[in-house]
């Protein structure tokens, strides 16, 4: 017998959910909960599926028939009507919505767990390579020529490693758009940069040698520039930290007392948090640096706007004031510092740890960043002692130079 509305309607849930048929497959579900869901249970291709047709009293009984009839119509035709109904829901979604507008919505779905500099950062760089070729396109029209002419024209700049980024930062959007219905394929993941892109030569951050390191220390101590800028290099050099850990640093971080620097996670490139066990040198910069930049959040804030840090060219422009462009890097005195520890025998675990190059996993990335914090205090002090007599023998040679 066909169901009947005053059945559908004064059906009353149990303790496990049961079926009202009415015909051709089609029967109201009454849920424990008390809802009650029209259902449609059909083949396909050999395949038994199961199609949702709303829900009761929302949708009548003859309205779930009329539904249900439709279906049976698109059957009859060859076609699944599951998967007309998902083609149908995104071509409606496909409608106007363009590249940026997609670009938009990911970039709301993506910034939730990252920093608020790598947000900035990634919205800039689509800004400025990526939007200007793509944001007026409608996503489904984006081809992968669209993508490759955009990625070229950002090399043509001088700037193949954004074009590089700028592929896979598109391939996110793509992916993003496929999983929400507005597309069905990724143009973007059809290529790969070294596909279209010319080759580029692997290159380590420039450093200089260690022989090199006495007259660089002078340097950095004769340094015409502003104050705030030498002594960020000379706590780089103490703490080899990365530059943007180094510039981003509030004063809200550092615990005189105990002697350390707690970098937070959202700072990290690891997405751990990090401590650096301070030196007495380090600390003697800190009290200076204090007294020029103290009133603020940021221990190096900004020229042009004191809320946020200074650039990270900084360090960079300065080292090339010194004579050191294409030669050293504020990323340098990592590698220097690494391969000097390593030559005096310091324990490699303790070294990587504190250049925060050990691997983390969800159990370790709890408690990794603050093992061995006796022996790298430790090695932190000696290795500000040695800066000190380099610059120390620096300081004479030149003295002897003059006489």
């Amino acid at each position: 017998m066909p169901l009947t509305d005053t059945q559908a309607r004064k059906a009353r849930p149990s303790a496990n959910p049961f079926k009202l048929s009415d015909s051709g497959g089609l029967y109201l579900a009454v849920m424990p909960t008390g809802g009650k869901l029209w259902r449609w249970k059909y083949r396909f291709d050999g395949k038994e599926k199961l199609m949702a047709l709303g829900s009761y009293p929302e949708v009548s009984l003859a309205e779930a028939r009329n539904r249900h009839a439709e279906g049976k119509r698109l059957l009859a035709a060859g076609v699944d009507p599951m998967a007309r109904r998902m083609a149908v829901k995104i071509a409606s979604k496909q409608s106007g919505n363009t590249f940026k507008a997609i670009t938009t919505l990911w970039m709301d779905h993506w910034k939730v767990d990252k920093n608020d500099r790598h947000v900035d950062t990634t919205r800039r760089r689509l800004d400025a390579n990526v939007l200007p070729s793509l944001g007026a396109l409608k996503i489904t029209d984006i081809l992968a020529p669209d993508v490759v002419a955009m990625a070229r024209a950002v090399e043509a700049r001088g700037a193949s490693d954004v074009a590089r980024r700028a592929i896979e930062t598109t391939s996110q959007i793509f992916r993003y758009a496929i999983a929400h219905g507005y597309i069905t394929r990724n143009p973007a993941a059809e290529i790969k940069p070294k596909d279209v892109l010319r080759p580029r030569q692997t290159q380590n951050y420039s450093r200089v040698d260690a022989k090199e390191l006495p007259t660089l220390l002078r340097q950095i101590e004769v340094y015409p520039g502003t104050h705030v800028t030498r002594l960020a290099i000379k706590l780089m050099a103490f703490t080899f930290v990365r530059t943007s850990e180094l510039i981003g640093a509030r004063w809200s971080e550092f615990d005189f007392e105990t002697r350390r620097w707690d970098i937070p996670a959202e700072r990290m490139k690891m997405r751990t948090p990090h401590i650096v066990p301070l030196s007495e040198q380090a600390i003697e910069v800190l009290q200076t640096l204090h007294t020029l930049s103290g009133s603020g959040a940021l221990l190096f804030p900004g020229d042009r706007n004191p809320a946020k840090p200074m650039s990270n060219n900084t360090i960079l422009f300065a080292l090339g004031r010194m004579g050191y462009k294409g030669r050293m890097t504020g990323h340098g005195f990592r590698g220097i510092a690494s391969t000097i520890l390593h030559e005096q025998g310091f324990d490699h675990q303790h070294i990587e740890l504190q250049l925060a190059h050990a691997p983390r996993n969800a159990v370790s990335a709890a408690y990794n960043h603050a093992l061995y914090l006796k022996p790298r205090a430790t090695m932190m002090q000696k290795w500000a002692d040695y800066l000190t007599e380099l610059q120390k023998k620096a300081n004479v040679v030149s003295i002897r130079g003059v006489a």
